[in-house]
């Protein structure tokens, strides 16, 4: 993999790693708010830190594979595939840069 590439890749995992950072901060603002007095819209609003809540957790879970991929970046581990080893192909990895499987063992995890 060449070096521009790689750093491509790195910079827009780095990009959604702090848009991951910010959007979980305001997900924990947003279901540790204080709710209505009123019943009807009580009942609404925790509904509403449900949908919040699987989104905080969507995001964390992306926000883990996002570190991982800069990890394996930094120990110079990014390209090969942490399963049979194999290189993952570059293209594979600028569709889905926070994968760390080959496209056959993403097939067969599947």
């Amino acid at each position: 993999m060449n070096d521009s590439a790689l750093q491509s890749i790195k910079d827009r995992l780095i990009e959604r790693q702090q848009q991951l950072l910010v959007r979980i901060e305001q997900v924990k603002k947003d279901v540790t708010g204080e709710h209505s007095a009123d019943w009807s819209e009580q009942a609404q609003e925790r509904q509403n830190d449900e949908v919040v809540e699987a989104i905080g957790n969507e995001s964390r879970q992306e926000l883990k594979r996002v570190t991982h991929a800069l990890e394996r970046i930094a120990n110079g581990e990014y390209s090969q595939c942490s399963s049979c080893g194999a290189e993952i192909n570059i293209k594979r990895l600028e569709a889905v840069p926070d994968t760390d499987l080959c496209i056959s063992c993403a097939s067969h995890a599947a």
